[in-house]
């Protein structure tokens, strides 16, 4: 079987796996849990971003490895990527300005979801031989559900998905964006670089990925948001028509405009949780392996910093991406993907500024990722081969980051990574609907104390 028909067989995969009934279950979760917990993520949401933004980390001492911001910003670092700048510009294009609309949905649910998965990640954690902390969906499946050989099952899944969707296609993509912006930035020099910085941090272990996200990850976004403000700001007027359209696409889909072929609703709500989920990765059980390691005495604490992370992922950066890309008008021009998002911003900013943005941004976006995923992996790895494995496993990691620049066919990467990230959501979502009472239980412990007198 050649090359074409393995990327072929694996994409069918992968679109069976991301079908429908996949994405009904990721945001039914988010749904159910939302019920479940009367809204939490709205209630509590200005509180939330209070912890994670102004108060940072908890006072007096507590078990973990890093601060509440640095968790934070370590998931941060593996969610803010691609699918902010490229996914945003597929779902425009495949379901009109309306899926914009149904990723902010998925978002604001998905904050149920990512919320609960940080209570139970941290309720069920553990001290490994290094004397730092473990946990994820591998540890409260198993401890929770006393199903370890679905922990297990998730942990395979989460540790191939780190080499493939957080490494390789990651250093491909800055590899060929930056080569593209600046000629004489070749694939290996891009490689070499990103797989010495990649190696000096892991050197460090999760101390050195939090202290390194902490002050990356602010930046970066900041500055992609900064550029994404100049283009809105010049583009003024055609903000409300921009919104018109989100709204109105949402729920009567979008005709033709141009070279735009118009999309209905079903695609406008397809597209939308799809790349809204691949975006802010509610339910995957990622995130909640970096929420484990923060310095909290209570789960409830970490999770509701836990759960601003989908805020700023999905309601703040993606809708930055998406009302560049309406504002300009490009998205009727025929463009898809990066490419569409780089020639938004390349029409909104005088000069080479636009493109030099979104490559920059792209850059740091797929640095952090890989920071992010490698904790993931490591993680993984380590419930399943023990804590002998984590230095080889660094090394190859750092490895990889070399040889995903430099080589130039990876569909069936993309394609076999893009599966077992989409399997790492079955055993994690079955954990979050089995252990449901356990969050409600320690959700209103937290707020209400034993005698339902409010403490928060």
């Amino acid at each position: 079987m050649n090359e074409e028909k393995v990327a072929a067989f694996l994409g069918s995969i992968s679109n069976f796996v991301w079908g429908p009934p996949m994405l009904v279950l990721l945001v039914g979760t988010g749904v159910f849990l939302t019920i479940r917990l009367r809204g939490l993520q709205f209630r509590g949401l200005v509180y939330s971003l209070w912890l994670a933004l102004v108060k940072r980390k908890e006072d007096g001492a507590a078990e973990g490895d890093i601060t509440h911001f640095q968790a934070l910003m370590t998931a941060l670092a593996a969610t803010v990527g691609t699918g902010n700048i490229a996914g945003v510009a597929t779902a425009i294009v495949a379901g009109g300005p309306g899926a914009l609309f149904w990723m902010w949905i998925t978002g604001l649910f998905g904050m149920a979801t990512k919320y609960s998965e940080a209570v139970l990640a941290v309720k069920y954690r553990e001290v490994d031989e290094f004397g730092t902390m473990s946990g994820g969906p591998m540890y409260y499946i198993s401890k929770g559900l006393r199903l370890p050989w679905l922990g297990a099952l998730f942990a395979i899944f989460a540790s191939i998905s780190a080499f493939g969707i957080g490494n390789v296609v990651q250093s491909n993509s800055v590899a060929d964006s930056l080569s593209a912006t600046f000629p004489g930035v070749t694939p290996w020099m891009t490689g070499l670089v990103m797989a010495v910085a990649t190696g000096l941090v892991l050197l460090g272990g999760i101390k050195s990925i939090g202290r390194t996200a902490e002050l990356l990850v602010p930046v970066m976004i900041v500055f992609y948001i900064g550029g994404a403000t100049v283009v809105l700001l010049l583009n003024l007027k055609a903000i409300p028509a921009a919104l018109a359209l989100v709204f109105k696409g949402a729920f009567t889909g979008t005709a033709a405009i141009g070279g735009f072929m118009g999309a209905a609703v079903k695609e406008a709500v397809r597209w939308g949780v799809a790349r809204g989920v691949f975006s802010n990765e509610s339910g995957l059980g990622s995130a909640p392996i970096a929420a484990a390691a923060a310095q909290t005495r209570n789960p409830v604490t970490q999770a509701l910093v836990s759960m601003t992370q989908t805020f700023i992922d999905t309601i703040v950066v993606c809708t930055f991406t998406g009302l560049v890309i309406l504002t300009t008008g490009m998205w009727t021009h025929g463009y898809n993907g990066a490419e569409l998002t780089t020639r938004a911003f390349s029409q909104g900013l005088p000069g080479q500024w636009g493109g030099i943005i979104v490559a920059i941004g792209l850059a740091l976006f797929a640095y952090s990722t890989i920071l992010g995923w490698s904790y993931y992996g490591e993680k993984s790895l380590e419930y399943l081969l023990g804590e002998a494995a984590v230095r080889p496993y660094r090394l190859a990691f750092t490895v990889m980051v070399f040889i995903g620049a430099v080589i130039h066919k990876l569909e069936v990467v993309w394609n076999f990574a893009d599966v077992m990230n989409g399997l790492m959501a079955v055993p994690n979502l079955i954990g979050l609907l089995g252990l449901s009472g356990i969050i409600v239980a320690e959700t209103n412990k937290y707020f209400y104390g034993k005698q339902g007198i409010p403490v928060r």
